[in-house]
């Protein structure tokens, strides 16, 4: 056999490989894709329904409040992902992606974002509240209101500073994929730049995450021995259950995906990678139930009985 033979059959077999992986991907996500849609539905009506109601409770809260600029960029950044649900639901009921391999990296991309930022967001609240808890500040509030325009400028401008290029240089540049697929841009963890970004992101999350829940079960302890009575009966108590809901977020929505990712970029190579994309698919999609957080903080805003308090508080 002359090398050109040898050639000719390896691009066979490669082309053989491919297709049958493409055809192992359709199984699963035949198999997976009601879960995928359901999850998706759920997040878009239930994001958009707490992003707006959150909107007007927005407008009568101290706008100078820390918290109240950081709850406006959630609320933005909740509703720029929710615009590109419409986009994935398609995609995941058809199984064919129309608009474009661009498009196809800014919708798989947000996600990500989404995910980076409203962790970095759920994190300056928890923060603000453990100053205060402490009593370290009062109240934690900028100067003015172009203080806190200004530096939720700047918080944006490093996301987009961050995303672009790594959107323009390694997201799906590498590898060949097929325009009518979406969301598989897998052959960019043969380098191993891009294995050391994503393992030093998961470190840096994992690490974070179990400080706020140590940080967190201590204030609990804390709080239950100095309070007398029924737990129930006290204000700093319940105000507490929603520094515990925003912990019960991270863990159950953010931590998984994270988890399973370590696994992924290190067998992403192997001949069981079709299961395994359809399965990160999914976990992306439990990333995405955080959108509901803004529903449930206005649903337990509400004055409803404390077992139902309980009940959503800790979702």
């Amino acid at each position: 056999m002359t090398t050109e033979d040898s050639r000719t059959m390896n691009k066979e077999n490669g082309a053989l490989s491919n297709a049958t992986s493409a055809q192992l991907i359709d199984c699963y996500y035949a198999i997976w894709r009601p879960v995928l849609i359901t999850i998706y539905i759920v997040v878009f009506i239930g994001g958009a329904c707490g992003a707006i109601r959150m909107l007007f409770l927005l407008m009568k809260m101290n706008k100078l409040s820390v918290t109240t600029t950081v709850t406006i960029n959630l609320v933005v950044i909740h509703s720029l992902f929710l615009v590109t649900v419409p986009f994935r639901l398609y995609y995941y009921i058809k199984i064919q992606w129309i608009f474009g391999s661009y498009f196809c990296k800014l919708v798989s991309i947000m996600i990500h974002l989404h995910m980076d930022l409203a962790f970095l967001f759920y994190m300056i609240v928890l923060l603000i509240r453990c100053l205060i808890f402490f009593q370290w500040k009062d109240k934690v509030e900028f100067y003015r209101n172009l203080h806190a325009v200004a530096t939720s400028a700047a918080v944006w401008f490093l996301a987009v500073v961050t995303v672009v290029p790594v959107m323009s240089i390694w997201y799906g540049k590498t590898g060949k994929y097929e325009e009518t697929k979406c969301f598989a841009f897998h052959k960019e963890f043969s380098y191993g730049a891009v294995k050391a970004l994503n393992y030093a992101l998961i470190g840096v999350m994992v690490i974070l995450t179990c400080a706020l829940v140590g940080l967190q079960v201590f204030m609990l302890v804390k709080l239950v021995r100095n309070l007398s009575g029924s737990v129930w009966s006290h204000q700093e108590f319940r105000a507490q259950l929603k520094s515990v809901f925003f912990v019960c977020v991270i863990v159950f929505c953010f931590i998984p995906h994270h988890i399973f990712r370590i696994y992924y970029i290190r067998h992403v190579g192997d001949k069981q990678y079709a299961q395994l994309a359809v399965f990160n698919e999914v976990f992306l999609s439990i990333t995405a139930i955080s959108c509901l957080d803004l529903f449930f903080l206005v649903i337990t805003g509400r004055k409803i009985r404390m077992p139902n308090l309980m009940a959503l508080s800790c979702c």
